[in-house]
């Protein structure tokens, strides 16, 4: 079985995308599946150790549909022991207020769940003037992506995340 779950929404293909790439950087399907939410289930979290949320921010700071759906689930999913991060996909000149509040609400559910939360990014570089996915200052909870306004930057800040991120959830030791 892959070593990371990758679990995400995406209705216009943007996250998709993004996710698919991150499972490449990883080193493929041997080491990342993917998971769309509008069909997984609390079963399919409880396997894995290492956990990706990924949710675009739908409207205005809202969870994408799927997402809005499934988020329920996670009250189902033991996370003691886990390492989990986040990806978040938005767009900071349209929703400049509530830019990538979806992760934010998802970390909302799961903060006390028991989960060692792993993968800040920091928050230089992106314009906006809020967001749920801001817990510490300077740092949104894992990867965030614009891709309608950033899109030149997307490849290098998944290709440097996942790198970040493989030596957070050890993937590196793992393969020796």
């Amino acid at each position: 079985m892959a070593k990371v779950g990758i679990f995400y929404g995406s209705t216009e293909g943007n996250t998709e995308r993004v996710v698919g790439k991150i499972q490449n950087a990883l080193g493929g399907e041997d080491v990342a599946t993917l998971y769309n939410v509008d069909s997984a289930s609390a079963e399919d979290l409880e396997d894995y150790d290492n956990i990706i949320l990924a949710c675009p921010t739908w409207e205005i700071g809202e969870l994408q549909e799927d997402w809005d759906n499934f988020i329920d689930e996670l009250d189902d999913v033991d996370f003691s022991g886990k390492k989990v991060t986040f990806v978040g996909v938005g767009d900071a000149d349209g929703y400049p207020d509530t830019f990538v509040d979806a992760p934010g609400i998802i970390y909302d559910k799961i903060k006390d769940s028991g989960a060692t939360f792993v993968g800040a990014w920091p928050t230089d570089g992106y314009d906006f003037e809020e967001s749920k996915a801001v817990v510490n200052e300077g740092e949104f909870l894992g990867l965030v992506i614009d891709e309608d306004n950033q899109s030149d930057l997307t490849d290098s800040r998944v290709e440097k995340w996942s790198e970040q991120i493989s030596k957070e959830f050890d993937l590196q030791a793992e393969s020796v």
